[in-house]
């Protein structure tokens, strides 16, 4: 019975992550798609490039939208994947580079972690900004071997961009709480002069 108890607990566990994470899953999907839509119909020589990094961003998300854990070398490669195609979408807006420490990628994680963050500041930080802005994501080893990823926009702030917890970062509080049991925190703090920090540190998922 005990047995039979923990494994019905590991399932609803199982099936309330996978829940938080398609609730997680990217909502530019649309505004993409009507965005080469519109770019074909006016024969620019975008539409095909912008289409190609859309299919290469999903071919890096399909595999993760079974809720299964994953790597963060795979939430990294997904990460860029995005960057990518939002770059494509506004290349005159929006600036990124990726930081990533020796060894973190084969860290475990819970799917779409790295990528909320990144959704977020594009969003609310980026997009609401007329001159655009810089992303700058890392990924680093702490000296007690926790991980910590942050993701560091120029954007609009807090203030500018609304409310401090969007419905996606308080999916990602509860996806982290339902992962690490409360080890793992998330922290959003302002930027000078303008711009947000978001920050999660955890230990490595078991």
């Amino acid at each position: 019975f005990a047995l039979e108890r923990s494994e019905m607990a590991r399932q609803a566990l199982d099936a309330r992550m996978r829940l938080l994470t398609a609730q997680a899953q990217p909502h530019f999907l649309f505004n993409t798609l009507a965005n080469v839509q519109a770019l074909v119909e006016a024969g620019s020589p975008r539409a095909p490039k912008l289409l190609e990094s859309l299919t290469e961003y999903l071919r890096a998300a399909v595999p993760r939208l079974d809720g299964a854990a994953n790597t963060l070398g795979q939430e990294l490669e997904l990460v860029r994947a995005y960057l990518e195609l939002m770059q494509m979408r506004m290349p005159d807006r929006l600036a990124f580079a990726l930081h990533v420490d020796a060894g973190v990628q084969l860290l475990s994680c819970p799917p779409m972690t790295l990528l909320t963050l990144v959704e977020n500041a594009v969003q609310h930080g980026i997009d609401p900004s007329e001159e655009g802005g810089r992303i700058d994501v890392r990924a680093e080893r702490l000296e007690d071997g926790r991980c910590r990823l942050s993701v560091v926009d120029t954007g609009v702030g807090l203030k500018a961009g609304g409310s401090g917890l969007g419905t996606g970062l308080v999916a990602l509080r509860e996806r982290l709480l339902w992962a690490y049991g409360g080890s793992a925190t998330l922290e959003l703090s302002e930027v000078t002069p303008h711009g947000v920090n978001a920050t999660i540190e955890f230990s490595e998922a078991t």
